[in-house]
């Protein structure tokens, strides 16, 4: 039994080390980052751009979201809400939106069509032609923007073969422990994968849902957003395909913000596993390597499974250290989250709660989502 223990330990004391390599490397990508942004041009690009977001369903702080688009330090842009049932209840806040902030371009799209399985994408689909400007930004409809936004999104357009720009965003947390452990997961956790792929990747390979900016050339060359009708990750699906055409991702500096629902555990645990299914289906190398990402979990479990080896306590401590300082890197230095350095006691919790959802992953390719269950596979949508 000790010796079977003392196996036990070394292992997940190895990949507790392999995990604080993780950690270091996130803590270097994004000091890296950090300093690319100090570098860039003062020199701003800004075309005319017609923003457009799929509505479906209230989410929290909507309205603050909403209005933080009518608020950007932009020259000429227009704001279009598609929606596919002529009664969405979202449509009060776009009237609100166009009463309160008249001097706006503000057009809603009625999108009767059902072209797929994914109603953001066959609302988008159906709104891109009714688009005025050649520049477009795609985000989702909870996202809070700063003022400098648009600006800063366009800006990297004036280089070369620049096909999209995407950004990073952080979580506003709701009331309950869930939603406080998704904020702080994206802060921490899945952020730091982001910038890490950034750089092993040699850019970006992917987009982000909460900024997907491009042109109407691009989208043609790629096919249109048709082809993404029945994709489950449609963002990262506009991004890979964009890539994949010879443009260039550019991540911009500019961090905005999403309002997480106060989820009950249930909830949480859908919404992370149809992520991590949806990962594991495209990626599927990658989504394996991030068993190192948990690195602090293995160092924990190396403790409890020989308390009495001092390299146990040498690889927990190594591990925890990191984990913490690339927690504060990316989630305090990078993307400003204020909750991040009080909310760090939720690390452990967090990084088992991430492994489990890991593990689970495995068992099946079944989602649920917006109350339907659904098949994954090959990045597509299957009903149940």
């Amino acid at each position: 039994m000790h010796a079977t223990l003392t196996v036990i330990a070394a292992v997940c004391a190895l990949l507790a080390l392999a995990g604080a390599m993780y950690f270091a490397l996130c803590v270097w990508a994004a000091r890296r980052f950090r300093r690319e942004g100090s570098k860039v041009s003062g020199i701003d690009f800004e075309p005319p751009v017609s923003i457009l977001k799929s509505l479906k369903g209230l989410d929290p702080h909507m309205y603050a979201a909403f209005r933080s688009h009518c608020l950007l330090d932009y020259a000429e842009y227009e704001l279009l809400f598609g929606v596919n049932d002529p009664n969405e209840p979202a449509l009060e806040l776009v009237t609100r939106l166009q009463r309160e902030c008249p001097q706006r371009k503000i057009r809603v799209i009625q999108c009767p069509k059902v072209l797929g399985l994914n109603g953001k994408v066959s609302t988008l689909a159906q709104m891109l032609p009714q688009a005025k400007y050649e520049h477009m930004l795609i985000n989702d409809s909870d996202i809070v923007a700063p003022p400098d936004y648009l600006r800063r999104v366009m800006r990297p357009f004036a280089g070369q073969r620049v096909g999209m720009v995407t950004s990073l965003y952080r979580g506003l947390a709701g009331k309950t422990l869930p939603s406080k452990l998704e904020a702080f997961g994206l802060s921490t956790d899945f952020m730091g994968g982001v910038l890490v792929a950034r750089q092993m990747e040699r850019g970006m390979r992917f987009a982000l849902g909460a900024t997907m900016a491009t042109t109407k050339r691009v989208l043609r060359e790629i096919g249109g957003l048709e082809p993404l009708v029945d994709c489950l990750g449609d963002d990262y699906e506009l991004g890979a395909r964009t890539a994949a055409a010879g443009y260039k991702i550019e991540l911009s500096h500019v961090v905005v913000e999403t309002a997480l629902p106060d989820y009950t555990f249930s909830s949480f645990w859908s919404h992370q596993l149809r992520w991590a299914r949806n990962v594991r289906d495209r990626r599927p190398a990658q989504y394996f390597g991030l068993i190192v990402t948990f690195g602090l979990a293995w160092g924990i479990l190396s403790v409890l499974a020989a308390p009495f080896l001092w390299w146990t306590w040498t690889a927990f401590a190594v591990v925890a250290l990191l984990r913490i300082l690339a927690a504060a890197t990316v989630g305090h230095s990078v993307l400003g989250d204020p909750s991040v350095m009080s909310d760090l006691w939720l690390l452990p919790l967090r990084d088992f709660v991430a492994f489990a959802v890991w593990l689970t992953s495995f068992a099946g390719n079944e989602i649920e989502w917006r109350g339907l269950k659904f098949r994954v596979r090959n990045g597509k949508l299957e009903k149940l």
